[in-house]
Parts: structure tokens; C-alpha cells; sequence
């Protein structure tokens, strides 16, 4: 119930309508009996100072951070945290007497699911489509499973050597390559992970696929198809890769597993992460 002493948390982006992270936080805040109520707010890239400058005025606790904001954050924080500096993303923000903090949870989420697949990663090659705030936690995240080779696909050249400059200097070993998005077609057969970190095939736009049906059909038939996205479940990236034989990852269990991470930090207790699977699952019409 909400009342005059409620605090609030929430989550930030654009689009924002599609997200389910108010779903679970909510279904934890109430199975907890905790007096906060956690709400989407749309912002856009402009408005992003005047965004920040608000929610100190208002009192938000903290919130979540999502496409298209992850990296433009960082230099609007008065701290970051080590793992949020080495991924250059933070998707998790707090208030603090010095101003806002951040930290980035999207890679515990991402780990999460694939640490119950019993593969030598080390052995292994990752492919990443996109090279935005959510493929730095992939890169990441991939890292410290060990992967041998990581390829990262992108449609800009420029930006794709000042994704893999930044990390040079960065504490996690690891050999990255990068490839514009007509290469591809000759890569994806190298693929032992495939993950998608784009926003193509996302809610409303249920039809597209980052990944065409004719590429699609390179892709080894033992290979484990990753997409980040939850909202449609399955999306047609994952319909196309389980019709080649993969397996399939959706992004239901990152959500679940960085979100948990980011409400624990927050209210600085334990939180229960099967209340909020299963209010997604239920949300979804999974069970």
C-alpha cells in the first residue's frame, strides 16, 4: 500500500513501457512487508541530467538502469564501483550524502544461467552482436568464464575501435576481436556462444531478429544461443536458432538474477529471488 512515508525506487530508460523489472521488484517489496513501491520512469537521453536532478529533489532511493543510458551515466555519478569502472556500464544506482552512486549486476545475471551448462568454457567461442552497455557485461562476463576467443559484432566501424581500445587497460584477461555486421555470414560457425545484446527483436517489435534465417543456418547445431531479451518469450532470434538445434538461453533468469542483486544492495537484507521469478513467469503465462 502506498502512503506518505513510501520511498521509491524504479527504473530508467527508453523505451521503458515494455519492462517487467517493476513486476518482480514489486512482488518482492510486498512479500517482504518493506514500505517502498518501485516504478518505470521513461527518460530520454536529453533529459537524463534534469532525470537525476528530480529524483534527488524527490527522494528516489535508488534505481535501475537500462538501454539506452548504461554508459552515459557513469560520468553523472559521484562514484562507481570497480566492476561497473572495468565494464564502463552501470545498470544499478544509489543515494548517497556525496550524490549517486553506481555498480553494474548485469554480470552476475548474465553468468548466471550458463553456470548450470557443463561446458569448458575455456575451450570455447563467444560471438556478441552489439557492442552497446549491455554487451560490455556479456564481454565481461565471458571473461571470467574464460573463454578463448571473443568476437564482438557491430555496425560501426569507428565505435567498434573504441569498444575494444577500452579494453586495453581493463583487469580481466582476454583476447577480442571485432567484425562489422556483414562479417557475420563467415563467423557465426564459431560460435559456441551466441548472444544477442541488441534491442532487435524486442517488444513491439516481435517479428525481427538481429540474426536472418539464412545466417542463422551456419550456426552449429550444438551451439547455445543467449538472448538477452525477455519480452517476447521466446523472441524469433531464439525461435530461429532452436529450429537449427541449439540450445536456448532467454533473458529471463539475468533479469531475475541482476535485478535480485540490485534490491538487495538497495534495502541492504536478503530478497527472495523465487518471488520474483516467479511473478515473471506468471507474467509471461510460463506456468
Amino acid at each position: 500500500m502506498i502512503q506518505g512515508t513510501t520511498k521509491l525506487l524504479g527504473v530508467i530508460g527508453d523505451p521503458i513501457e515494455h519492462s517487467l523489472s517493476p513486476v518482480m521488484h514489486n512482488a518482492a517489496i510486498a512479500e517482504m512487508g518493506v514500505d517502498y513501491v518501485y516504478l518505470p520512469f521513461p527518460i530520454h537521453s536529453t533529459d537524463l541530467d534534469a532525470a537525476l536532478a528530480g529524483f534527488a529533489a524527490i527522494g528516489v532511493q535508488g534505481f535501475n538502469v537500462t538501454i539506452p543510458h548504461k554508459q552515459a551515466i557513469l560520468s553523472r555519478l559521484s562514484k562507481v564501483s570497480k566492476i561497473a569502472e572495468a565494464v564502463g556500464a552501470v545498470n544499478t544506482v544509489w543515494r548517497t550524502s556525496e550524490g549517486w552512486e553506481g555498480t553494474n549486476t548485469d554480470v552476475v545475471g548474465f553468468l548466471a544461467p550458463l553456470q548450470n551448462i557443463n561446458t569448458f568454457w575455456s575451450e570455447k567461442t563467444a560471438v556478441i552482436l552489439g557492442n552497446g552497455g549491455a554487451s560490455r557485461a556479456v564481454v565481461a562476463g565471458c571473461a571470467e568464464l574464460g573463454m578463448t576467443e571473443i568476437y564482438v559484432i557491430g555496425r560501426n566501424r569507428q565505435k567498434l575501435e573504441v569498444f575494444q581500445q577500452s579494453w586495453l587497460e581493463s583487469p580481466f584477461s582476454l583476447s577480442l576481436q571485432i567484425q562489422t555486421w556483414e562479417n557475420l555470414t563467415d563467423i557465426i560457425h564459431q560460435a559456441d556462444l551466441l548472444v544477442n545484446t541488441t534491442p532487435v527483436g524486442m517488444y513491439p517489435h516481435v517479428e525481427n531478429s538481429p540474426v536472418t534465417a539464412a545466417v542463422m543456418d551456419r550456426l552449429k547445431s550444438d551451439a547455445i544461443a543467449y538472448d538477452l531479451i525477455y519480452t517476447p518469450n521466446p523472441t524469433q532470434f531464439l525461435s530461429l536458432a532452436k529450429a537449427k538445434g541449439a540450445i536456448i538461453i532467454d533473458g529471463l533468469e539475468m533479469l531475475v538474477q541482476q535485478g535480485a542483486s540490485a534490491l538487495q544492495l538497495w534495502l541492504k537484507q536478503s530478497v527472495p529471488v523465487e518471488v520474483m521469478r516467479y511473478s515473471l513467469q506468471k507474467k509471461l503465462g510460463l506456468l
